[in-house]
């Protein structure tokens, strides 16, 4: 039951036909883990926590620096220094005290990723590198957990939903990360945002529709943007959409697929 508090705090949410009771009480019972509380994460658990998600787990190994705030709204010049899961989850308990925040003040790797997903209801990729990509899409195949990614770049971002342990409608299974980008670029041929810059609000945008899909993933509202692509030209203010399938070369969920667990990710 929700408190009297609780009705008028997400009152909003309990008009909507498409949400109402049963919707916000999926979202208190809901288990959500970021991987990432920087330019992504931070607008992205703005949202969870208002919408009154019960629990959301943060993954970083990092701390506040005074260049993050051009873009990290989730933390302010005071935190500068500290762990950024410790700064994010202050913010949370300040917004909506019914929400629990777990923190995991560490990196993601391939010895831990499966025990940090176990437990969660979904996973939302707000990390900013390519090795943390492919381990998460791997790790929540495995565990049968659904993956929304979102990603960033100087004025443009990318955003998209992987059920890739599920079919599609045409009884071949769902597409995966893999399925857009089979492997990762060369080492230095991407350059890090601290060498490119990034528009800060284009981070508020992408983490904020990031928010939107795992809400609606969560509630069963709307059109999932599994085998959708959505890409995010700022310069332009223009959105359009891609579709994309399953690969059957890939070697995740492919027919001669080579993956069974995550070793291949092990240096």
């Amino acid at each position: 039951m929700f408190s009297d508090e609780e009705i008028e705090r997400y009152k909003r949410h309990l008009v909507l036909k498409e949400i109402g009771g049963d919707g916000q009480q999926r979202l208190k019972r809901a288990r959500v883990l970021i991987v990432g509380a920087g330019g992504l994460g931070s607008p992205l658990l703005i949202y969870l926590a208002a919408a009154g998600v019960g629990t959301i787990g943060l993954v970083d190994d990092d701390t506040v620096s005074l260049d993050n705030l051009q873009r990290q709204i989730a933390h302010e010049t005071g935190a500068v220094g500290e762990p950024k899961t410790e700064s994010a989850a202050r913010l949370v308990h300040r917004l909506n005290p019914h929400v629990e925040v777990k923190t995991h003040q560490t990196r993601l790797d391939v010895d831990n990723a499966l025990s940090l997903i176990e437990g969660y209801d979904i996973v939302a990729d707000a990390s900013d590198n390519f090795t943390t990509r492919y381990l998460l899409n791997d790790a929540c195949y495995f565990a049968k957990v659904p993956l929304v990614f979102a990603a960033l770049g100087p004025f443009d971002g990318q955003l998209t939903t992987f059920r890739a342990f599920e079919e599609s409608a045409d009884g071949n299974p769902n597409p995966n990360y893999r399925c857009l980008f089979p492997e990762p670029p060369p080492p230095g041929t991407v350059a890090p945002c601290a060498e490119t810059g990034i528009l800060g609000a284009v981070a508020g945008v992408m983490g904020t529709l990031q928010a939107v899909e795992v809400l609606k993933e969560l509630t069963g509202t709307g059109e999932s943007l599994v085998g959708r692509l959505v890409l995010y030209d700022a310069l332009a203010t223009r959105f359009s959409t891609m579709h994309y399938a399953w690969d059957p070369e890939n070697p995740l969920s492919g027919r001669n697929a080579k993956f069974t667990d995550l070793s291949h990710l092990k240096a």
